[in-house]
């Protein structure tokens, strides 16, 4: 069989998973170039019983169609194989991987969703002005945590979601851990070393994008962090918000931090049901006013409660850290438990999945806690960075490894 039956497509005229990279969708040439950390996909015109992709003598895929994804700059040697008894077929081709042309950076560059669950600093963090719409929002969240800006957002309550990415695809390192989130988390002053004081936990999702369009619509993966498997912790929990009845008589309690107990109510999946209530604190709505809907809903896997009353009267409450895996739950300082390695990655079901990179992270809310006067339990995230980057030219030195506790 001629190799000439492979279609040759121009590098100009080409759809890619970016402007810079050729998507091969009739064919396969003999030669690419392509910058570091993209995607490059592959797939051959012709079909047979079974394919073989290998890059570097290594065999990498099975599949019809194969994406190319590489963290170093070289030349990288590929072979493809059809294997069929009556059409088998092998082609050699080579994949010259370069720096990007413009430099990129290890930061967060790109806020794709803010769909925070309602809460006390909703409309605050970041803050909503009269006649803001959803895209409004979402501007002002990515003008936040983009880069070095490191202003908080907050995610609200249970379920409560922002989507984010890089200009690059984060890659999946063997022994090393990926990115890291920065948070507000604390440990009180009394018992340090308990790890007690102010944990939100957020639980982290990432997606591939496999369909290369840019968008976050391909499957979710969670990082199953150290709660994943316990007996305790919920998975496929759902929980409804309600928009506050404008028309309700506010309700206090006796603690006099609290002037409307019974503020924003929330149903579960359980049939479980609840408030947020409003404290004295934040005045505004807690519910997003950039929504035109009267509920919301979220679903995930929600953690057991961190949460306790230490001075059995509402007064002192401490929320205790878990041991490793979420976003807000360990102070900045403590950088490898606020890193994240993509090979925790499990599907729905819990079984772990290979991701050669991601291209989408997601961090919510993992607590359907409330605690008196400091409200609910609401994750809040400032920056993100990618550790595999090196920051002003200067190699990150990365100690960070598997390692989960």
């Amino acid at each position: 069989m001629n190799r000439n039956i492979f279609i040759y497509i121009g590098l100009l005229s080409m759809i890619s998973c970016s402007s810079d990279i050729p998507m091969v969708n009739l064919g396969i040439d003999d030669v690419y170039y392509i910058p570091r950390m993209s995607k490059l996909p592959l797939e051959s015109a012709l079909t047979g019983k079974e394919y073989l992709w290998k890059v570097n003598g290594e065999e990498v895929s099975t599949e019809k169609s194969y994406i190319f994804l590489a963290k170093d700059e070289g030349i990288y040697n590929l072979s493809f194989d059809i294997i069929d008894e009556n059409t088998p077929y092998h082609f050699d081709f080579t994949i010259t991987v370069l720096h990007e042309e413009v430099e990129y950076s290890p930061y967060i560059s790109k806020v794709f969703e803010y769909c925070p669950a309602p809460g006390q600093f909703v409309n605050e963090m970041p803050r909503y002005e009269e006649g803001d719409s959803y895209e409004d929002i979402l501007k002002k969240a990515e003008e936040s945590i983009s880069g070095t800006n490191d202003i908080m957002i907050t995610l609200g309550g249970f379920g409560g979601y922002v989507t984010f990415g890089f200009d690059h695809t984060v890659i999946n390192v063997p022994g090393e851990k990926d990115f890291r989130i920065w948070g507000n988390a604390f440990y009180e002053l009394l018992n340090p070393e308990d790890r007690g004081g102010s944990a939100e936990p957020g639980i982290v999702s990432v997606s591939y994008d496999t369909n290369c369009n840019g968008l976050p619509d391909d499957e979710w993966y969670e990082l199953a962090g150290s709660e994943y498997h316990k007996p305790s912790t919920l998975h496929n929990y759902t929980i409804t918000y309600n928009r506050p009845d404008s028309n309700q008589i506010p309700e206090e309690d006796d603690s006099g931090f609290l002037d409307n107990i019974k503020y924003i109510p929330w149903k579960d999946s359980f049939g479980e049901t609840g408030y947020i209530s409003k404290n004295i604190f934040h005045s505004q709505s807690y519910f997003p006013l950039w929504l035109y809907k009267d509920e919301i809903s979220f679903t995930g896997t929600c953690l057991s409660p961190n949460g306790i009353d230490l001075s059995g009267a509402g007064t002192y409450y401490v929320l205790y850290a878990y041991d490793w895996g979420y976003v807000d739950n360990h102070p900045n300082d403590y950088s490898d438990l606020n890193s994240f390695d993509i090979s925790w990655a499990v599907d729905k079901k819990g079984i772990p999945v290979y991701l050669p990179g991601v291209d989408f992270i997601r961090v919510y809310t993992g607590l359907n806690q409330y605690c008196g006067w400091l409200g609910e339990t609401s994750t809040e995230l400032s920056r993100a960075q990618d550790l595999h980057l090196e920051i002003s030219g200067v190699p990150l030195p990365n100690p960070l490894t598997k390692t989960k506790k």
